[in-house]
């Protein structure tokens, strides 16, 4: 009986949705654990590229089950075009696809939440994707939520209209101009949960406890960062779930002890949307590279992400508060032409150097301390094999799984699921 997670060990986009969709072959379930609409799963193979907000990554292996787990929470609005999006596929949907009732749901009212609490905040917005995530959890845990299985009772209308009338009132308080037609919203949303009743709901966590009771093989898949997680991240620059291994046991009803492997996914170098502290960003034409040749531009949002040099400090962190047991490297391809690669292996923090995290890491108070190596020019798009890659870059991995102890068992040349090369765990 055991469950294996995969997860982002920085602050997301690190090309989760790709790896889940490579690996699924070896699952018989892919289980989302935390997050919502904010998140952005990019999968490209046959020429299509396709992106998941909600639903799991695994979606388009026929043989495997899908679920969206407790700790989700879901935009029927989204969820719906997500669904269209699907049509034309060989799909199930009835029986690919599977709901906690636990999970709870976003409301218009919380997405216009959402937009008057960061106007509100003027130059001291955090970045919001304004997708209601937020506010859609403080409402979790305020014990006020609406949850998926409640759409299977007579009075949930009236739950929803409850919550609706207290967030109005909120929105009100934040006094700030928000312009909305909550009718053509609530009517969109309402069409929009008659789809989502048609799908089938479950209790997850006894669903999952007899999956892996019979045998079945568990693929938890996380959603944004390690560095986004709302205790371990930045904050407050910070996603509002538990984006860390911890995250999938609450997310997703699991014991701790049926975890087994934890996959961590992280890029070459290092990128991060919205607002918040970056170490390593670059502001120069090696950040202008990475950001052109590696197309680092959010899935969901559109933005475009700051870059930077691989950041070994907030690395090593990210592994240790997951107990990573194996590293899977993103967008290799990326730093193919640079001259010569630079990684922080440490901070100057309030004039002492460090290698760990400290409670803030805003530039007043550090610059990032560098190691240099050399560079490579081989395009790594067409190569299939580890033998293939280039000698400078196994030094660059090499270097790596030194500084984390850990193996890095899978590199990424490309956007297609066909640009991944294994490696075994003595990396050859």
């Amino acid at each position: 009986m055991s469950v294996d997670l995969l997860l982002g060990l920085q602050w997301g986009d690190e090309g989760k949705g790709k790896i889940v969709d490579v690996l699924t072959r070896d699952y018989d379930i892919i289980a989302r654990f935390q997050g919502g609409p904010n998140a952005g799963h990019t999968l490209e193979f046959d020429g299509i590229k396709h992106v998941l907000h909600t639903i799991p990554s695994g979606i388009f292996h026929p043989k495997a089950v899908n679920v969206v787990g407790n700790g989700v929470v879901i935009d029927p609005v989204i969820f719906r075009k997500e669904l269209d999006k699907l049509q034309g596929f060989p799909i199930d949907i009835q029986k690919s696809l599977l709901i906690s009732r636990k999970a709870h749901l976003i409301l218009p009212t919380h997405r216009l939440l959402d937009a008057a609490s960061e106007a509100s905040k003027g130059k001291a917005k955090i970045g919001s994707t304004l997708k209601g995530i937020g506010p859609a959890y403080m409402d979790k845990t305020g014990r006020n939520g609406l949850r998926v299985g409640d759409l299977e009772l007579p009075d949930w209308k009236d739950r929803y209209r409850a919550l609706a009338d207290k967030h109005e009132a909120m929105i009100h308080f934040y006094d700030v101009d928000i312009q909305y037609d909550l009718r053509e919203l609530e009517a969109e949303f309402l069409a929009a949960v008659e789809d989502l009743q048609k799908l089938t709901f479950i209790d997850s966590e006894e669903y999952l406890y007899q999956a892996l009771k019979s045998g079945k093989k568990i693929l938890a898949e996380g959603a944004q960062g390690s560095m986004l997680d709302i205790d371990f991240g930045t904050y407050p620059f910070v996603t509002s779930s538990n984006t860390t291994a911890a995250g999938a046991c609450t997310g997703l009803g699991i014991a701790p002890g049926a975890i087994s492997e934890v996959f961590g996914i992280f890029k070459a170098y290092t990128t991060r949307v919205g607002s918040g502290p970056f170490p390593t960003e670059l502001f120069d034409e090696n950040g202008e590279t990475m950001g052109r040749v590696g197309r680092e531009f959010g899935a969901t949002t559109g933005r475009p992400r700051r870059c930077g040099w691989l950041d070994l400090v907030a690395l090593k962190y990210a592994v240790r508060i997951n107990g990573v047991t194996r590293l899977m490297m993103m967008k290799a391809d990326v730093l193919s032409g640079f001259e010569t690669l630079k990684v922080c292996t440490a901070y100057n923090y309030k004039g002492k150097q460090i290698q760990h995290l400290p409670y803030t890491i805003e530039a007043e108070h550090l610059t990032p301390v560098y190691a240099e190596m050399p560079g490579w020019k081989k395009d790594l798009t067409r190569l299939s094999k580890a033998s293939e890659l280039p000698e400078n870059l196994n030094r660059y991995i090499a270097f790596l799984e030194k500084e984390l102890q850990t193996p890095i068992t899978l590199v990424s040349v490309g956007p297609d699921r066909t640009q991944t090369i294994r490696r075994d765990q003595s990396g050859s």
